[in-house]
């Protein structure tokens, strides 16, 4: 007697087609973070909309090294630390920059930032990223330094634990020390009035 053939062929089926759909579940959670990201931008939305995990969370309590040699007002300008920012008045802001002098799309966002550093409601801290030192200091002579700190950061390793995926981007800090966003890119004028303002208005309600 000839046995059912039914069963035997759906168990030897099922193994094959189980392993290529186990195989095919991280291209598709790929594609659907892809299609996030492309609804984001397709929307008119920005690169500074793109999720961080860090949002909402504190801030890296890192103690940088400082830039050597760089000084404003005849005085050192001091490294990148937490108290920086907990010893911000109230209804301030931090924008924590991480830039390089070899970094193109940093040279594009430095008027801005210059611009910003002279508005007392933000506070802008440097983290120099993977850069030399004497690079760094040109850089800032040439073009102004808008940071009341800076910190360095030689091999990377600080801006991993602020989730630092290249330069430039920009974190926005309360004075508690929470992240309250971030812009992957240069720092742009539609990007203050999108995101900066409403966030220091925020703040502002807040500290009152």
């Amino acid at each position: 007697m000839t046995e059912p053939a039914s069963e035997t062929g759906s168990e030897t089926g099922s193994g094959p087609r189980r392993n290529w759909l186990v195989a095919l579940l991280p291209l598709l959670a790929f594609l659907a973070l892809a299609g996030v990201f492309y609804k984001q931008l397709a929307q008119g939305g920005s690169s500074q909309d793109l999720p961080s995990a860090l949002i909402g969370k504190p801030a890296p309590a890192i103690v940088f090294e400082p830039l050597a040699g760089l000084r404003s007002n005849g005085a050192d300008v001091p490294p990148l630390t937490p108290e920086l920012i907990a010893d911000m008045p109230e209804g301030t802001l931090a924008l924590v920059n991480v830039w390089a002098s070899w970094c193109a799309p940093c040279r594009q966002e430095h008027p801005l930032l210059v611009e910003l550093g002279q508005d007392d409601r933000f506070r802008i801290f440097g983290i120099n990223y993977k850069d030399k030192t004497e690079n760094a200091l040109g850089f800032l002579g040439q073009l102004g330094n808008p940071y009341d700190a800076v910190g360095i950061d030689p091999r990377g390793r600080n801006a991993i634990e602020w989730g630092v995926y290249g330069v430039p981007e920009t974190f926005v800090v309360s004075r508690q020390g929470i992240i309250l966003a971030k812009h992957v890119g240069p720092l742009t004028p539609a990007a203050v009035e999108k995101t900066l303002l409403p966030l220091l208005d925020a703040e502002g309600d807040t500290g009152s």
